[in-house]
């Protein structure tokens, strides 16, 4: 068995595809998925079948897992006993190929399902570092999402002698923002989508560099108004500090450095409206709310990194402007945050989203 269109590819047979089993056998890696779940979600159950690691040709090297300093990495999971469903996935944040190993794989896992996973092309805090022009790593990310897909279904059908009855496509915050891409520019690939809290970019707004530097701003000038102003529910404040210390900063400079690289200014004085190169490299990962397969959306108020009227409030309405209203269910969770993780600390006042995730998943449409 091979995956179509790898470079390099490790084939192992484990008695547990799960968390519990891989974390032990070195086929995951728990600092991926620090934080991305609560404590309660129950433990998984013992899943055997086969793992492939491996890598796409790829000229950058962010992604130092397993030693290979090689980008377009990914993992695809086969249970002994399958369902004929593929979920596909891509990771959130700048984060690898396991960071959805405890929200989503162990789940469909357990119901029988395979699983594959992409880092999109490209990880970490510098993950634009191979861009030639502004957006080159993120019109990655939807290529390399769509590379996978169809590798994993020629290698579904391979292993198992049949095709997937259904391929979902399925993501957190920046993968969420691939399964929309995905929906939208290449339907033949899926039967349907679930979205958790997907990232907008729109060339003409809304999009994260029109609610962040305001964000930033409100915090240190104070002033709680502007970053309600900005999008974040007032009711949320009690995470404002966590995310600006952690988040706010990072990701608005991240990003910058990816889609607007000329701008040398402090983060909190970004004007999206004064930055015309940024509008440009926008154009190239626009979504439009053109879905084409059946798309569950579910984001929470209190999404203190992306606030849910600027993402997936707005997205809702790209898709009603487009005629697609009947393929899409919107979830809007009171009190749900970004990262599951935060429950924990905040257990009275916060509520998780990965079982609204799964639950999903496991649902057709």
């Amino acid at each position: 068995m091979t995956v179509p269109g790898a470079e390099y590819e490790e084939l192992a047979h484990l008695d547990d595809l799960s968390t519990t089993g891989t974390a032990v056998s070195g086929h995951t890696n728990p600092a991926d998925y620090a934080g991305t779940t609560h404590a309660g979600l129950p433990a998984p159950p013992r899943v055997p079948g086969v793992q492939i690691d491996g890598y796409f040709p790829s000229t950058s090297s962010t992604n130092t897992t397993h030693g290979w300093h090689h980008d377009a990495q990914f993992v695809i999971r086969l249970p002994e006993e399958w369902s004929g469903v593929l979920v596909v996935s891509g990771a959130p944040g700048v984060r690898t190929q396991y960071a959805n190993d405890v929200a989503i794989s162990d789940y469909v896992l357990s119901l029988g399902h395979a699983y594959a996973a992409t880092d999109k092309g490209n990880t970490g805090v510098e993950f634009y570092t191979g861009s030639q022009r502004p957006g080159d790593a993120m019109v990655e990310w939807n290529e390399r999402m769509t590379e996978l897909t169809r590798a994993a279904r020629e290698t579904v059908e391979q292993h198992y002698g049949r095709p997937a009855d259904e391929v979902i496509a399925a993501g957190i915050s920046n993968g969420g923002y691939l399964v929309r891409w995905q929906l939208e520019n290449h339907p033949e690939l899926y039967t349907r989508g679930v979205d958790l809290e997907g990232t907008l970019w729109t060339a003409d707004g809304p999009n994260p560099f029109m609610s962040l530097p305001p964000a930033i701003k409100g915090y240190e000038q104070q002033s709680p108004e502007t970053i309600v102003a900005a999008g974040f529910d007032p009711a949320s404040d009690f995470l404002w500090e966590y995310h600006y210390t952690i988040y706010w900063r990072l990701t608005q400079r991240i990003y910058t450095a990816e889609l607007d690289p000329a701008y040398d200014g402090d983060e909190a004085e970004y004007d999206y409206a004064q930055r015309p190169a940024a509008h440009e490299a926008l154009q190239r990962i626009a979504l439009t709310g053109r879905i084409e397969r059946p798309l569950v959306t579910i984001h929470g108020t209190y999404d203190c990194l992306l606030p849910i009227g600027a993402n997936s409030d707005a997205y809702a309405e790209l898709v009603r402007q487009a005629g697609r209203s009947e393929l899409h269910t919107y979830q809007r969770v009171e009190a749900g945050n970004h990262l599951d993780g935060l429950v924990d600390a905040h257990p009275d006042r916060l509520v998780p989203l990965v079982p609204l995730l799964r639950e999903a998943i496991s649902t057709p449409s």
